[in-house]
C-alpha cells in the first residue's frame, strides 16, 4: 500500500521550536507550503469546522492519490487561516476528524487541540493507513502517549464502515455537544 501524500499549509503562526510540521518535513515525511497560493490541487483539508467527517467513506479518494492536508496555524487565528485557505484552494474537501484527546506538551488532554501530528495520524488511522500514522508519530516524545492516550477510540473508529457510523462511534467514548 503507498503512502498517502501528506500536506501542510504552514502559516507561521506559532512557535518554531514546539512546531510539529517543520519536525515532519525535515524527516520526510510531509511537504509544507509556506505560500497559500500553491496547496495541493487534490485532497482533504483537515478543518475542525468542516461539518463533515473523514473516514471510510473517503478511502477510495485516498486509493486514487488524494493528499491530506493539514492547516499549521495558531487556534487562536483558526477562522482567519481556514478563511484565507477556502479561498485559495477551493478544490480541497473539508474534513474535520472525530474527537481524541491531544497528548502534545501544549494541549495534553484537551479534546480536539491537537498539533499537526496527531491530526494526521488521526487521518490515517480512519482511512486504515495504521503504519503510516504510527511512523509520522515514531519521532516525537508524546507520539507513542498519543496511541496509547486514544487506543480504544482510535480502533473503534478504524473499524467503522462508513461516516455516519464513524459520528456515532466518537459519542460511545466522549460527551455529545448540546
Amino acid at each position: 500500500m503507498e503512502a498517502v501524500p501528506l500536506h501542510i499549509i504552514h502559516l507561521s503562526q506559532d512557535d518554531p521550536k514546539k512546531c510539529t510540521a517543520r519536525k515532519l518535513q525535515r524527516l520526510g515525511l510531509a511537504i509544507i507550503h509556506e505560500q497559500i497560493r500553491r496547496p495541493p490541487r487534490r485532497g482533504f483539508l483537515l478543518d475542525p469546522v468542516a461539518g463533515t467527517i473523514l473516514g471510510p467513506d473517503d478511502a477510495p479518494s485516498i486509493e486514487q492519490g488524494a493528499s491530506i492536508v493539514a492547516l499549521d496555524c495558531s487556534w487562536k487565528r483558526l477562522d482567519d487561516s481556514l478563511a484565507q485557505v477556502q479561498r485559495r484552494a477551493p478544490t480541497l474537501e473539508g474534513r474535520t476528524l472525530p474527537v481524541v484527546l491531544a497528548a502534545n506538551p501544549v494541549s495534553w488532554g484537551k479534546p480536539g487541540r491537537l498539533s499537526t501530528v496527531e491530526a494526521l495520524a488521526v487521518s490515517l488511522v480512519l482511512v486504515d493507513r495504521w503504519g503510516q500514522a504510527e511512523e509520522i508519530l515514531r519521532p516525537f516524545s508524546f507520539g507513542e502517549q498519543f496511541l496509547k492516550l486514544n487506543a480504544q477510540p482510535l480502533e473503534a473508529y478504524a473499524g467503522a464502515k462508513t461516516n455516519a457510523e464513524l459520528v456515532e462511534i466518537q459519542w460511545e467514548f466522549f460527551d455529545k455537544p448540546e
